[in-house]
C-alpha cells in the first residue's frame, strides 16, 4: 500500500493508476489526510466501460434487466391494421 499527496498525485497521475491496475492499494492524501483511495478493479468486473456503466444502472434503477431471456423476440401485435391506419391518413391529408 502506498500514500501519495494530491500534488505529486496529479503530476504523475498515470503512473499510481498502473500501480492501482496492478493490484496495489494507493491511498490519496490531502495534508496528511486520507481523502481517496485508488483500488484494483473487482475481481469479475468487465474490463469495458460500458459493460460497468449498464451494470451501474441497473443497481441505481435506472435500467430493468429483460425477464425474458432467448434469442427470440416476443410476439408483436399490432395496435391498428395497416388499412386501417392508411384511412386515417388520407382523412388527416383530405384538406391539404
Amino acid at each position: 500500500m502506498r500514500a501519495v499527496g494530491l500534488k505529486v498525485l496529479k503530476n504523475k497521475l498515470s503512473e499510481y493508476v498502473r500501480l492501482a491496475a496492478g493490484g496495489e492499494t494507493v491511498l490519496v492524501t490531502d495534508r496528511d489526510r486520507v481523502v481517496a483511495e485508488l483500488v484494483p478493479p473487482r475481481t469479475g468486473r468487465s474490463p469495458l466501460l460500458a459493460d460497468a456503466l449498464l451494470a451501474e444502472a441497473v443497481r441505481e434503477g435506472w435500467v430493468t434487466p429483460p425477464t425474458l431471456i432467448g434469442t427470440e423476440l416476443p410476439p408483436r401485435k399490432p395496435v391498428i391494421k395497416f388499412r386501417d391506419l392508411m384511412a386515417e391518413f388520407r382523412r388527416d391529408r383530405e384538406d391539404r
